[in-house]
């Protein structure tokens, strides 16, 4: 590693010194992603491969949400700055995840469709949420029960059944993401939300939506008249 000449130190310290005065206004989206892999080699000069990283992942949401993996390839980045990044990432995620929790889902339908896109838009896998409301309406829990290809058969409605009492749930939201960046619903998703209407019946708690996440698309079965 190079040693960091005065001129690359001062200028992580008006990076710094910038963003402790103003936040993120006018900050190109190199500098963030420079900030941010600086963590992990605090002396080290990466507005380089900062810009390399932009340049390969085509934005900063692509940066953040590329997986360690990919951020390997770039030149100059290690494990210790793709910390910094993926930290982020999750700082980020959990950030809207505790804003969601408490909230009125059907005031907040839009803040915590955020949440969801950004934890589940670029998974591989196809993922099952559950989201568990209060007679409020007010989000008491989220969990992750399924993963993988969801079929009437990976789903199990006793599961769903259990996790909501469990949650003293009066009321939930399915979710789940099509990593085909499909939102439509498949056959398999229609016979899916039919079982768990019928479980929650059972028990007297009410559907209010099943929602899937496609990339920055969503598809609301409700707002489809399909629950």
């Amino acid at each position: 590693m190079s040693p960091v000449n005065s001129s690359s130190e001062g200028h992580r310290k008006r990076l710094r010194d910038k963003f402790l005065k103003s936040g993120l206004d006018g900050f190109h989206d190199y500098e963030i992603v420079e900030l941010l892999i600086t963590l992990g080699t605090p002396r080290k000069d990466c507005k380089k491969t900062a810009k390399e990283a932009l340049k390969k992942f085509g934005s900063l949401r692509g940066v953040l949400e590329a997986s360690a993996t990919e951020l390997a390839e770039i030149n100059g980045l290690g494990s210790k700055n793709i910390f910094g990044l993926k930290l982020a990432q999750a700082i980020a995620i959990r950030y809207l995840s505790d804003r969601a929790i408490g909230k009125d889902y059907l005031r907040s339908s839009e803040e915590v469709i955020d949440y969801l896109k950004v934890n589940l838009r670029d998974r591989s896998k196809e993922v099952f949420m559950v989201l568990f409301l209060n007679g409020r309406n007010q989000i008491i829990a989220m969990e992750e029960l399924f993963e993988g290809t969801l079929t009437a058969s990976a789903v199990y409605p006793r599961e769903v059944v259990e996790r909501t009492l469990k949650n003293k749930a009066a009321a939930l939201v399915f979710v789940h993401n099509h990593p085909s960046g499909n939102p439509q619903p498949s056959k398999e998703d229609i016979e899916i939300t039919k079982k768990l209407k019928d479980a929650a019946k059972s028990i007297d708690v009410v559907i209010h939506d099943h929602i899937i996440i496609a990339g920055d698309n969503i598809y609301s079965f409700s707002d489809h008249g399909l629950v």
